[in-house]
């Protein structure tokens, strides 16, 4: 394990290291994520076996919006949360564009996405390939971690590289919201509240 700056130079070794198949735990605007390229079966396989939990699907950070038009099928609902609350704590689950290793789907045909509030995630995602898995940096019912240490006391020796991004706030984890039909639910509640949500979509 090697742990990097979030600077120029510290992003790009991770950006490179995951490229390479690596993992990397860096901040999030919650907590620090745990992450790979989920086009990667063996990385994302490995994100699985560090958390010590294969049975839900993963969820992903994207560089921008154009990057998360890439990956999924968004829709009228989906293009005005994601202009009124991205980048930012809400996840959206929208049909899948793209055929993901099972690792990250678990057989499903939605992904669940972001564009994370956090400037050092964001750039990381851009810097590798547009989109990484972002799952917290924690064993499966542990505390999720708010600093480098943390991340690195419950996983450091099972990952290759970890973005030192200092203290991050913690809170909710993010929202998630499915879009996949007609009917929107809230499958976790966050910061982005069920009204905020209706009012944005009211215009």
């Amino acid at each position: 394990m090697k742990i990097v700056k979030p600077d120029e130079e510290g992003l790009k070794e991770a950006a490179t290291a995951m490229l390479a198949g690596g993992v990397a735990v860096y901040p999030t605007e919650t907590f620090y994520g745990l992450g790979c390229l989920p086009s990667d079966p063996d990385a994302s396989r490995r994100v699985c076996k560090i958390k010590g939990r294969a049975d839900k699907a993963l969820p992903l950070i994207c560089g921008s919006v154009e990057a998360a038009r890439r990956v999924v099928e968004f829709n009228a609902a989906a293009e005005l949360l994601a202009e009124r609350f991205w980048p930012g704590p809400l996840t959206l689950v929208l049909p899948s564009r793209i055929n993901y290793p099972m690792w990250v789907t678990h057989g499903k045909k939605t992904l669940a996405i972001r564009v994370s509030g956090n400037e050092v995630a964001r750039r990381l995602a851009s810097m590798s390939a547009g989109v990484i898995v972002s799952t917290s940096a924690n064993k499966s019912g542990k505390e999720p971690p708010r600093t480098a240490k943390e991340a690195a006391d419950q996983i450091g020796r099972e990952v290759d590289i970890v973005i030192d991004g200092g203290t991050t706030p913690g809170g909710r984890p993010s929202t998630i919201l499915d879009l996949t039909s007609d009917e929107l639910w809230i499958l976790r509640s966050g910061p982005v509240t069920g009204g905020q949500i209706k009012k944005a979509l009211r215009g």
